[in-house]
């Protein structure tokens, strides 16, 4: 027998009132009869939002997605707007991807809005996340919502809210709405749709979007060399389908293979374990395409058109995966080239990543004389930056999760200008005689060797939850003096906004918002990062080792890292 705690059976039955529709009571009545274990998890706790707004599983409950949650936040969003614009007519933009039940929760949350004489503008059908973030400014809206679950499984949903400036939701907008909607009760949502308030969108903001896709990440790559790459893309079941290949083709890409099996857009991902582009299973059908074909470059995106897996030719012509972190740096390197030969570069650009990202971008802004600006994991702090310095030009920005932003015409992740980026990176060099592998290698000499590794560890459910904390706090009581036989000589707790100094025994004041990761450094210029996901039920350490040997560099780094993972027992 499965205790459930009273809080949680008050959540419950307040699913059982003439609130919710007979079929949802009927559901939560079997829960209670037959899935106490099911009952427990979908009502313990009320779905937060994280890094990337709000996910879950979908199905009845405050801890799943579903159209009483959703509606939930529709509300109170409709509540701030009305209180933080009095005068304005409020519009709002609304995006959805290949999920199940997208379209229908986006039409869901478009009757709430309209309901509170909202004026929306609908996609009239899947879309790319990236374009939703431009739609926002593009249509001036106050705020836009994308009905997306990113590259979390096939159950999951989830509910993403940017606002005025295309970028999500921020201090300190995103508190005060969060109190709005957690003041509210499910009575007070109006699902009564104004049909007239709503207005379906499709074709002009997709060309306004892909011109500025192509303004954007197009670099005076010559006809010929565009011609004579040979680019193999999978879009993994999502929406990048929509307008990725229209893009490269107005760009002058026209030698690009789609992957067929995983062209046609599909909730259920069937080819793939996961749509994720981070791992390499998903790219596995586009890289054996390549070498068939003999490709030059392989790109896969995640289902929401935000994240880019990139593999190209290794040394021995083998097609291989870059991570996020190399992906980004041959990026910024690129972007701050181009801006140096345009003798653009004055001191008043920026570029930015993330904290647990690879410190290999610091040292090429250093290179080029550009600002480095660092912020929390999550491109809304990217975004932010955009917005809080006016005065400096935003070049470019990247996180080690394969996301990258060319400028600032959408204010986050956006796979498909990034797309564009990397085949005129590769199309160039492959004009030189070079790949992107050799590109890099380039880099490396000029910065420094740098390698990374992500191990992520699921703890799904509210044991998981637990398990989580549970880490987080060992590491925080049980400060590590080493790890793998090298000092360990600072510490930083985002969640105390502290870091220690060990050597000095000095503390200082991190100038970020709170979050909860936890960052050592070592003698040796080792990073180990701990931190729960803001989207998944995970624990992530991200390991970033350097050398500035170049004999035999890679192996040497790998081998530290597996001397990392061993003394902190992560393997």
């Amino acid at each position: 027998m499965i205790y459930i705690e009273p809080k949680t059976l008050d959540r419950v039955n307040v699913w059982l009132t003439p609130t919710f529709d007979k079929k949802t009571q009927l559901t939560v009545k079997e829960m209670i009869a037959n899935d106490p274990q099911g009952l427990e998890e979908s009502f313990y706790k009320s779905l937060a939002f994280g890094t990337g707004g709000m996910r879950g599983v979908m199905g009845v409950g405050d801890n799943r997605i579903n159209k009483y949650t959703l509606g939930k936040n529709t509300q109170g969003i409709s509540n701030y707007l009305k209180r933080s614009f009095p005068s304005e007519i409020l519009k709002v933009a609304i995006a959805f991807d290949c999920r199940h039940n997208s379209a229908t929760l986006a039409k869901v949350v478009a009757d709430v809005f309209s309901a509170n004489g909202i004026e929306v503008f609908l996609f009239s059908d899947l879309r790319p996340t990236p374009e939703l973030s431009f739609a926002v400014k593009y249509l001036d809206c106050h705020c836009g919502i994308v009905l997306t679950a990113s590259h979390n499984p096939p159950e999951y949903n989830g509910y993403k809210v940017y606002w005025k400036d295309g970028g999500q939701l921020v201090p300190p907008q995103d508190n005060e709405i969060i109190a709005e909607i957690n003041n509210l009760e499910y009575s007070a949502i109006n699902f009564r749709a104004d049909e007239n308030l709503i207005k379906y969108i499709d074709t002009n903001v997709d060309e306004a979007f892909a011109n500025a896709s192509l303004k954007n990440g197009s670099y005076n790559t010559p006809k010929q060399a565009k011609e004579n790459l040979k680019i193999v893309f999978t879009s993994l079941h999502g929406t990048s389908i929509t307008m990725i290949p229209k893009v490269l083709e107005m760009a002058g890409y026209s030698n690009t293979q789609i992957v067929t099996e995983q062209a046609k857009p599909d909730g259920d991902f069937p080819t793939v374990v996961s749509p994720n582009p981070e791992e390499p299973e998903a790219l596995k059908m586009a890289i054996e395409l390549a070498e068939k074909s003999n490709a030059d470059i392989v790109i896969g995106t995640d289902p929401d058109c935000d994240r880019l897996g990139i593999a190209v030719r290794n040394n021995e012509g083998k097609m291989t995966i870059l991570n996020g972190n190399q992906a980004m740096a041959i990026k910024t390197y690129f972007l701050l080239q181009q801006w140096k030969s345009q003798n653009k570069i004055n001191g008043k650009q920026f570029v930015a990543s993330t904290i647990v990202s690879t410190p290999m971008i610091e040292k090429i802004a250093q290179k080029f004389d550009v600002e480095y600006k660092q912020g929390l994991t999550g491109f809304k702090w990217i975004a932010k930056m955009v917005k809080d310095f006016p005065q400096l030009d935003f070049i470019g920005g990247g996180e080690e999760s394969f996301g990258f932003m060319v400028g600032d015409f959408v204010r986050d992740k956006d796979a498909v200008t990034a797309t564009l980026l990397a085949c005129e990176i590769a199309a160039q060099q492959k004009a030189k005689g070079n790949t992107l592998y050799d590109y890099l290698t380039e880099i490396y000499n000029e910065v420094g060797y740098y390698k990374e590794h992500l191990i992520s560890v699921t703890k799904k459910g509210k044991k998981g939850a637990e398990e989580i904390t549970n880490i987080m706090t060992s590491l925080r009581d049980n400060t590590l003096v080493t790890i793998a036989g090298s000092k360990v000589i600072r510490v930083e707790d985002y969640a105390s906004s502290e870091a220690k100094n060990i050597i000095s025994s000095t503390s200082e004041i991190l100038d970020i918002p709170k979050s909860n990761v936890l960052i050592y450094y070592t003698e040796d210029g080792s990073k180990i990062a701990a931190r729960p996901s803001g989207t998944e039920p995970k624990i992530k350490f991200y390991i970033s080792v350097k050398t500035l040997e170049k004999k035999g560099a890679m192996q040497k780094l790998q081998q530290k890292i597996e001397a990392i993972i061993t003394d902190l027992k992560l393997g």
